[in-house]
């Protein structure tokens, strides 16, 4: 069965993820306002009413920001841990709150999602791997370094969602101080282009049609510097940059990977949005 994906929004201004097939969906965070998460959803011909869960993946502002008012408007379970949940500060409707534990996959309709841990400076933070029947999407974000579980699973992804956050001297030369670089690069904050491309070309299975790359940092990155380093080593792999400012197109995903295809649509402008940090 087809997976389709789209990246609503990926950057420190919010993240939002979105991977179902023609009957069920999920969001992995909700990190910008239920009206922007509807607006692209519109936009992209995604229908809200397919969606049946929003998994979150730590309690960084940029990851749920949107998460309550969209979960109550439109009744969504909230997937998510407990100390997830109560760093976070989240009034969430308790009827709405699941729990879901480390490699225990939790069913939705057709999908499965598997989350795991991973390294970020979070309280509890996870990846996931969403699947049905032979097609597997990887979301790889926010992560500190490329540890086992995130290699083996990656392996294994038919797309993903890998972060690119940043560049190593645009980073070190720039002027964040000194322990806000230590934090980003340290193994627990994010990981940088070369650590994506290293993962990219020593992990990726042969059947990896899209590589959609994500969490760009405004001020330690440039899109024109992740497209040129990865395509040059695409070896027919669709690179696709995740913006900041507007979704990417939706793209279909099969385990067929020479019949994968993108479902073209026009471009938005959005206004930026409040910016953190990273």
């Amino acid at each position: 069965m087809s997976l389709f994906i789209s990246s609503l929004n990926s950057g420190s201004n919010g993240n939002c993820y979105y991977i179902g097939n023609e009957t069920d969906a999920i969001l992995v965070d909700a990190g910008i306002s239920c009206r922007e998460t509807e607006r692209r959803m519109l936009h992209c011909s995604l229908d809200i009413k397919k969606l049946k869960a929003i998994f979150v993946s730590h309690e960084h502002a940029d990851h749920i920001n949107g998460l309550r008012v969209l979960s109550k408007k439109y009744q969504l379970p909230v997937y998510i841990t407990d100390s997830t949940e109560r760093f976070g500060n989240l009034n969430l409707e308790k009827d709405l709150v699941r729990r879901f534990h480390a490699d225990q996959p939790v069913q939705i309709g057709e999908l499965n999602i598997l989350p795991f841990q991973k390294r970020h400076d979070a309280a509890d933070p996870h990846s996931f791997i969403i699947s049905s029947a032979s097609v597997k999407i990887g979301v790889f974000t926010d992560i500190g370094i490329a540890c086992e579980k995130v290699i083996y699973h990656f392996n294994q992804c038919h797309a993903a969602f890998l972060e690119a956050n940043y560049d190593e001297d645009m980073l070190m030369n720039g002027n964040y101080p000194y322990h806000l670089k230590k934090r980003i690069s340290d193994g627990n904050g994010h990981l940088s282009n070369i650590q994506a491309l290293e993962l990219f070309l020593n992990h990726r299975p042969i059947f990896m049609s899209h590589l959609i790359l994500s969490h760009l940092s405004q001020n330690n990155n440039k899109p024109e510097l992740v497209s040129k380093l990865f395509h040059k080593h695409a070896a027919g792999t669709n690179i696709v940059i995740a913006s900041r400012y507007e979704p990417t197109g939706v793209y279909r995903i099969d385990d067929n990977w020479n019949q994968n295809i993108p479902i073209i649509r026009k471009n938005i402008p959005t206004k930026p949005q409040q910016l953190s940090l990273f």
